[in-house]
């Protein structure tokens, strides 16, 4: 599948930085948020009146933890209702046009609880803080389109690892930011619709992080626990067996 133009929202934060430099996504619309503002229907109506496109990749969030907890209310304003207002648009733009737009929305892991980890696509969406339930709202919105991937998913900079401890103790899926765009592209051209995990192999947090870190320190996931004033997950590792199998179509 080919589309003529891809409109991708959030393209200043890391993710959209990598998405824009990767080369993956030919005939990009990159518009700054001053341009396209999704908790402002007025700027997606205006921007989408004078273009056209045949798939988005919804990248725009409040993604720090301790941002939606500090100001739950924006976290819902964005994250949510963003979504949504953006999810509304594009239904009215494809009943304009006469064609389906394909929709890719960047979730998180957080939706699931965070406990006892190996989490699949079918078990019970519970997420343990706002952030989880702001993109738990997302994933509600963008279930109204026909065309759509949510992307369960979570992602780090090898080159930009701030901490210097990490718990052996804690697990997840986590992937390479550029591993975590090689993937969207592939999803995005793919005829798959409906949520999917990306991720890689159950290891620690530790494990993960010292192979780029060479002088990061072990901690257990209490001392990291007791240091946020909000939930975070022990285990938050996931069943990608799908996403392997469509990775290794051609």
């Amino acid at each position: 599948m080919k589309y003529r133009k891809i409109l991708l929202t959030g393209s200043s934060g890391r993710l959209g930085q990598v998405i824009l430099n990767s080369g993956y996504f030919p005939n990009l619309l990159a518009p700054a948020r001053q341009v396209l503002d999704i908790t402002k229907p007025n700027t997606i109506q205006k921007f989408f009146s004078k273009n056209d496109f045949d798939a988005v990749i919804h990248c725009a969030a409040i993604a720090r933890m301790v941002e939606c907890e500090n100001n739950p209310l924006k976290a819902v304003e964005t994250n949510a209702i963003g979504t949504s207002n953006l999810a509304i648009e594009v239904l009215k733009k494809e009943s304009q046009q006469k064609n389906k737009i394909r929709f890719v929305l960047i979730s998180t892991d957080g939706v699931y609880e965070g406990t006892k980890g190996n989490y699949s696509e079918k078990d019970p969406a519970i997420p343990y803080n706002i952030y989880g339930w702001t993109k738990l709202g997302a994933e509600c919105a963008v279930n109204l389109l026909s065309n759509f991937c949510i992307i369960r998913t979570s992602f780090f900079e090898p080159d930009n690892i701030k901490f210097d401890t990490s718990a052996v103790d804690a697990y997840s899926s986590k992937v390479p930011v550029d591993y975590l765009v090689k993937a969207i592209a592939k999803i995005l051209f793919h005829k798959f619709t409906g949520t999917i995990n990306i991720g890689s192999y159950r290891i620690s947090e530790y494990q993960r992080y010292k192979r780029y870190k060479a002088s990061l320190k072990p901690c257990k996931f209490k001392d990291i626990a007791k240091a946020v004033s909000f939930t975070i997950a022990k285990d938050a590792s996931m069943d990608c067996t799908l996403w392997k199998r469509i990775s290794k179509e051609k």
